[in-house]
């Protein structure tokens, strides 16, 4: 008795265009993914620009505000009580205000803006970011005119000692603005990022939101040194002086505003006409997993 094959050309069990696909060659692969990833960054690449004076701005409480309250009378209490505030302790306000903060956002803001809007998310996750950068704007236009008093008590003062009649906690509101700002457009950022790419790429929108603040304090360094070589070229007097008497702190934060402006005004423009039909993560995000869960079985 002859023994039946166990598969013949005829019965083959192959789906029509798999012996096609498996005589692809690997690099064939590659080169389409690198396409892909390509074509993803390209994509994104704008909104991306747009945010990065956000991450220039937000690289300012480390560094000139810092340096301002070191000027600033830091004093609490009187007598044995008397206390010196350091400077850099401030900066733990941006925290504080982000936990703060944050349970209103989910309790009180998100359901009152699911009212207003009616949708489901209250608010989608690129006016999330759009909030953010612009209360950014205005923690630079508090910051700036907060200089603008420090500068005018300095040089009005009798004495020459460095520290004037004005009290750090003058800074207080831009430090909570960056805070509030940092609730809307930092988590908006992970959100959009990582909904905007294919599930197979998902550590690529990682490295485009890290990336943001990575660039951002390159182009802040990049950005004072052009300062300073503008004031230097027209004989002025610079405006990050040693001395914070005559330093132009002031200009430098309204000039951090002029440029964030410009950057929302086109970050709208760039959602409004580019991004209007975008996934924009969270619950796009979240129906892949369900979706991938059906064809495993796991749901």
């Amino acid at each position: 008795m002859q023994a039946k094959p166990l598969q013949t050309d005829k019965h083959s069990t192959l789906k029509p265009g798999t012996e096609k696909q498996q005589q692809q060659p690997p690099s064939t692969k590659t080169d389409r993914n690198w396409v892909q990833t390509a074509k993803t960054i390209l994509r994104l690449l704008p909104i991306w620009a747009t945010l990065l004076t956000f991450a220039v701005i937000f690289q300012q409480p480390a560094t000139f505000f810092t340096k301002q309250g070191m000027t600033m009378s830091r004093n609490i209490g009187t007598g044995k009580t008397k206390f010196m505030i350091p400077p850099a302790t401030l900066q733990s306000s941006i925290t504080v205000s982000i936990i703060l903060l944050m349970p209103l956002y989910d309790k009180l803001l998100i359901p009152f803006a699911r009212l207003v809007t009616r949708s489901e998310k209250g608010i989608s996750v690129t006016q999330r970011m759009g909030i953010g950068m612009f209360l950014s704007i205005i923690a630079m236009v508090i910051a700036a005119l907060v200089e603008e008093q420090r500068l005018e008590k300095s040089r009005g003062a009798k004495t020459e000692e460095m520290v004037v009649e004005m009290n750090i906690f003058w800074l207080l509101p831009q430090y909570i603005l960056l805070g509030i700002s940092d609730i809307f457009t930092v988590v908006g950022m992970q959100e959009f990022f990582y909904g905007e790419v294919p599930v197979k790429m998902r550590t690529l929108g990682i490295a485009l939101y890290t990336s943001v603040f990575g660039v951002g304090s390159f182009m802040s360094a990049l950005l004072i040194c052009l300062v300073e070589v503008s004031t230097r070229w027209r004989k002025e007097e610079s405006w990050f002086s040693d001395d914070m008497r005559e330093a132009r702190l002031d200009k430098y934060y309204w000039l951090l505003a002029i440029l964030s402006s410009g950057s929302l005004v086109l970050y709208l423009v760039l959602c409004k006409f580019f991004y209007g039909g975008s996934r924009s993560g969270g619950d796009e995000v979240e129906m892949e997993v369900v979706e991938s869960g059906r064809n495993t079985g796991c749901t």
